[in-house]
């Protein structure tokens, strides 16, 4: 009989300590649910604003209660701010005052509208994201509405990289913690020089000074090239960023204030293999006869981006036979470039459409009498056919010599770094 009776009060004392538990527990989860009720409401709810009209903004009463609004789909400004309250004579009225510095009616579902409270509850600022970069500001002010559109500060910091070029710049750069825009904006920049699959060789090398951006401690992207060096095969290649006086254009030049842009880029695929090159008589892959070839043919992806190889004007858009969809553009100095086998166009491609170099112009297909997806890009001048691989071509115009000086004076720096780049180490260069 003891030890049953030990053994009752044991089980006893456990369904007291598991009940004990259990009321604790259902009273923290009590408390969780209001609190989260309490942030949903804050956040997502109507604020609990004593009134909907914007009112001046006291000095005495700087600190501000802040409600967040994510636009949904659907939403318009009335429908946001009639469900905090305001009238639709209000709104209308804010719509019609803001209208010159911005159209409310083109809210966009995911960005952010903001209202600002004072502590008595009246609403004396609204915020809304136009973008990443800029928002709306609204605050009302001796009976008006004023708007103003404001620019977030974004943070520039100066980087510098240096490495050789093994496989191709993309991985070389990605092996040094860059992405893959930086590489692809260093090709365009020798775009013009340097085909980068047919001319890179094992041990090249490059170095690169450049600008990261940053906001609100985000890296949000790359800003411009400030120099940079690619050695090739032996030649070393330097690009100096400079705004020309006279044009206030952002170019790059060399050392000698020559221009790298030239009349014709080098590729019209930044990375591509040849699969055949120009030829007076070649066998044709499909119908099995020799004939010439007035092309390069580059094997690419599907969907790759075919480039504008220089400035010019849309010729011819649409469907041409074997050549499949294809591109035709008129450039100065009585040439002309086409882009075949196309699997589609590029943004507003189409007859009397004018480019500029390195504009998309389409995207590599296997269209027309093709065994596979390729480009095939040719050149003429007075309606003979080049050979884009061999045709020579002539810089766009230098500086002018009154800004020579100047110019030099500007890439000091950049040549002291492009020689010593361990010189930067630390930050303390610039």
């Amino acid at each position: 009989m003891m030890a049953a009776g030990v053994q009752f009060r044991i089980q006893r004392g456990r369904r007291r300590k598991w009940l004990l538990l259990g009321l604790i527990a259902a009273a923290f989860a009590v408390i969780i649910l209001i609190v989260l009720t309490q942030f949903d409401r804050k956040t997502e709810e109507p604020s609990p604003v004593k009134t909907a009209v914007f009112s001046t903004p006291a000095a005495s009463n700087p600190d501000l209660a802040e409600y967040r609004v994510k636009i949904r789909p659907g939403d318009t400004i009335g429908k946001v701010l009639a469900r905090y309250g305001f009238s639709a004579a209000d709104i209308q009225v804010l719509y019609d005052q803001v209208k010159p510095v911005f159209d409310l009616r083109r809210l966009r579902a995911g960005q952010h509208l903001r209202l600002f409270a004072d502590p008595s509850g009246a609403v004396v600022r609204l915020e809304y994201d136009i973008d990443d970069f800029n928002y709306l500001s609204v605050e009302k002010k001796e009976d008006l509405f004023r708007a103003g559109l404001n620019a977030r500060p974004v943070e520039t910091q100066t980087g510098v990289i240096w490495g050789s070029i093994d496989e191709s710049p993309i991985l070389a750069f990605n092996r040094l913690g860059e992405q893959d825009s930086l590489a692809l904006d260093f090709a365009d920049l020798f775009g013009w020089d340097v085909d980068f699959y047919i001319d890179l060789r094992q041990g090249d090398s490059f170095k690169v000074i450049f600008e990261r951006r940053f906001l609100e401690g985000e890296f949000i992207g790359y800003g411009r090239i400030l120099a940079a060096e690619l050695s090739n095969q032996g030649r070393v290649l330097q690009a100096f960023a400079y705004v020309a006086p006279d044009t206030q254009r952002l170019g790059h030049y060399d050392a000698e204030g020559k221009s790298l842009e030239k009349e014709f880029r080098k590729s019209p695929i930044k990375w591509a293999r040849i699969t055949s090159r120009f030829s007076s008589s070649r066998l044709h892959p499909i119908h099995k006869v020799y004939r010439a070839h007035y092309g390069v043919d580059y094997a690419a992806p599907v969907g790759t981006p075919v480039q504008s190889t220089a400035d010019g004007t849309v010729t011819f858009a649409g469907w041409n036979g074997a050549s499949g969809r294809m591109v035709r553009i008129r450039h100065k100095n009585a040439y002309e470039t086409m882009y075949l086998h196309l699997r589609s166009f590029g943004p507003g491609i189409r007859s009397g459409a004018r480019v500029k170099s390195g504009d998309i112009v389409g995207y590599v297909g296997s269209s027309g009498d093709s065994t596979g997806p390729h480009l095939d890009y040719r050149i003429t001048r007075n309606g003979s056919y080049l050979n884009p691989l061999s045709a020579k071509f002539d810089p766009v115009r230098p500086l002018g010599e009154e800004h020579l000086a100047e110019f030099k004076q500007a890439i000091e720096k950049y040549q002291l770094l492009l020689s010593e780049p361990l010189a930067f180490i630390g930050g303390s260069f610039f």
